[in-house]
């Protein structure tokens, strides 16, 4: 990610330890952090949700609220809720291979105008599928979220009469990825009250027994007791995207993870349902960035 403006600001070095660049805009902030050498519980917090994305290197997070402990690596997104405190260690930065994380503060208010506007659209009350939870988020993002924010980092950092319009746009966008992605979550995580959050989590449900199988939009439609039409709405209403997409991404996840293991890339590839070894390597490289081979390593 770079442009002539944010490559000559980041170039000016105030400190070693989470350098960073900012650049403001109508309801929100973009800012670079740069760090050139290792430390460790280095303090973050804002008193709005912080979007953030690992571009390179890696970064441990810790969230004593929630006793999390894990690595954060490029692909991935961590979304820290408004005031929650995290403490961060940066174990691989050095002054030839700085750790670089992007970070975008969004206001409360533009996050619940978002909100009101999706379920106001799709006619669902305000305590239905699309509402913020002030919860800690962290998930790899695919490539459409990869690419937003390539985009929005250009439109932050350069000039235009335009630029802000343009950056409302993309803040909407990168906001209704985010609900999509804690709905999401939410539904794997446990059945849901709502009638609606009831039959799409027991299709879910299925998608994630069946993951190596050809996918049945048939079954899928009956166990959401809806028609084929409806069915695709409320499934891309939920998660933007379609079920098949929806499936490839589970299966990519669960490729990652079972690779960071040490599993064989062959195995992991037929044991998903992947047909093709060189089909599964390109998606997961469009996926996380890297081939898989090197993720095993």
């Amino acid at each position: 990610m770079h442009t002539p403006r944010l490559d000559k600001k980041r170039q000016q070095l105030d400190v070693l330890i989470e350098n960073k660049v900012t650049f403001a805009a109508d309801n929100s902030e973009l800012s670079i952090y740069d760090t050139y050498e290792s430390a460790q519980k280095v303090a973050l917090h804002s008193d709005e949700l912080l979007f953030c994305a690992m571009l390179s290197g890696k970064k441990i997070m810790h969230v004593d609220s929630s006793q999390y402990h894990n690595a954060f690596l490029p692909h991935e997104s961590f979304v820290i809720a408004p005031k929650q405190k995290v403490l961060i260690d940066f174990p691989q930065a050095s002054l030839n291979t700085p750790t670089t994380c992007l970070a975008i503060e969004i206001s409360k208010d533009k996050i619940n105008a978002v909100s009101e506007a999706l379920n106001m659209q799709q006619r669902i009350a305000s305590d239905g599928l699309f509402e913020y939870t002030p919860d800690l988020v962290h998930t790899k993002h695919n490539a459409q979220t990869q690419q937003l924010l390539e985009r929005m980092v250009h439109l932050f950092s350069e000039q235009g009469a335009e630029r802000h319009y343009l950056i409302d746009l993309s803040l909407n966008e990168l906001i209704t990825r985010l609900l999509q992605q804690q709905s999401r979550d939410l539904l794997l995580a446990s059945s849901q009250t709502l009638q609606l959050k009831g039959k799409i989590s027991n299709a879910i449900e299925y998608i994630e027994s069946h993951l190596a199988e050809e996918l049945d939009i048939n079954e899928l439609c009956k166990i959401a007791c809806m028609s084929r039409s409806k069915f695709y709405q409320q499934f891309r209403l939920a998660f933007g995207t379609t079920p098949a997409l929806f499936q490839r991404q589970l299966r990519l996840q669960k490729a990652r993870s079972q690779l960071l293991k040490g599993k064989a890339i062959s195995s992991v590839c037929f044991d998903l349902g992947f047909n093709s070894a060189s089909h599964f390597s390109r998606l997961f490289k469009q996926a996380f960035g890297i081939a898989p081979r090197e993720c095993r390593h």
